[in-house]
């Protein structure tokens, strides 16, 4: 079978998932050292970032995450934001997490690539009454001065940025000194890392580091460590629940879910067939659920750090 080349955002996933006897630091020497910094060349990096716009404004990331704002809330609370304080959420998506901050009474700003997604957060944040502020921005390029915010959050959303050194930069540079910055990224080893390992059978790589990386400890540990005075890394569960069998997930994820919508709209009938079969086959062979319902556990690697 010949792998689609339409998806590339989706691809950088392959450094890390390409085999399940690949280690994570064999995945990463296949990735050019100049790959994971600001050197990747501008032409690229500009289609890549024009194919990651597309690929999170397509699908309904808004009706995806409803699911996943029980695990937004657990991950919230362990943050311990203090009410007033200045909160930014990179990548928020539609606002699953920056609107939970801003139910607390946290002054709330908000950013995504996406800017489908940035004004469907600001619809839900009026519908509410909460006062949250929402606009497109690129989480390598944060339009903020040094030191704006309190805390710097990014549920499973900034890791997907082509140039993971530039983004710890922008953390590190718009929070204050001795503020928060948190993050929760997918893990190659989890359930997650598996289906994008499934994905990347089907889509031809883009040579940029694979998203995953976010998930290692030690590969955190040197975007963001010399930017802080403490850094507490935990590899913690996310529960995947849905009142649906596996096979009707797979489907939800296809419609909804930006990286999974895209994969199968560049696959042909046959090909897309196939990734169906294997997907419902990993959903169903980590399934903890009976009668009809879907509960995985999905493991991602939670980074708490404060700003020195």
């Amino acid at each position: 079978m010949t792998k689609s080349t339409g998806a590339a955002a989706v691809t950088s996933m392959e450094a890390v998932t390409s085999s399940e006897a690949v280690t994570l630091r064999e995945a990463e020497s296949s990735v050019p050292p100049e790959c994971d910094g600001a050197s990747v060349a501008a032409p690229e990096i500009v289609r890549l970032k024009a194919d990651l716009r597309g690929m999170w404004m397509s699908g309904d990331y808004d009706r995806f995450s409803r699911y996943m704002e029980p695990g937004a809330r657990e991950f919230y609370e362990r943050i311990e934001v203090a009410s007033g304080c200045r909160l930014l959420d990179v990548a928020c998506g539609a606002g699953q997490l920056a609107l939970i901050a801003a139910r607390e009474g946290v002054d709330v700003t908000g950013v995504d690539v996406a800017p489908n997604l940035v004004e469907r957060a600001a619809a839900r944040a009026r519908a509410e009454g909460l006062k949250a502020r929402f606009r497109e921005a690129d989480a390598e390029d944060l339009p903020f001065e040094d030191g704006t915010f309190d805390v710097v959050v990014s549920l499973v959303g900034a890791m997907f940025a082509p140039q993971p050194d530039r983004v710890a930069g922008e953390l590190l540079r718009v929070c204050a000194p001795g503020g928060t910055i948190a993050m929760a990224n997918w893990t190659a080893e989890g359930f997650i890392g598996r289906m994008f390992r499934t994905l990347s059978g089907f889509i031809a790589p883009n040579g940029t580091p694979s998203p995953l990386l976010w998930g290692d400890e030690t590969r955190v540990r040197e975007r963001l460590g010399r930017g802080t005075a403490e850094l507490q890394l935990a590899r913690r569960q996310y529960l995947f629940d849905y009142p649906f069998p596996p096979e009707d997930v797979v489907e939800f994820f296809a419609r909804y879910y930006g990286p999974t919508h895209r994969a199968f709209e560049t696959l042909d009938r046959v090909a897309g067939e196939r990734l169906r079969r294997e997907l419902v086959a990993l959903w169903s062979s980590a399934n903890q659920a009976d009668g009809g319902l879907t509960m995985v556990q999905a493991e991602y690697l939670e980074v708490i750090a404060q700003r020195s």
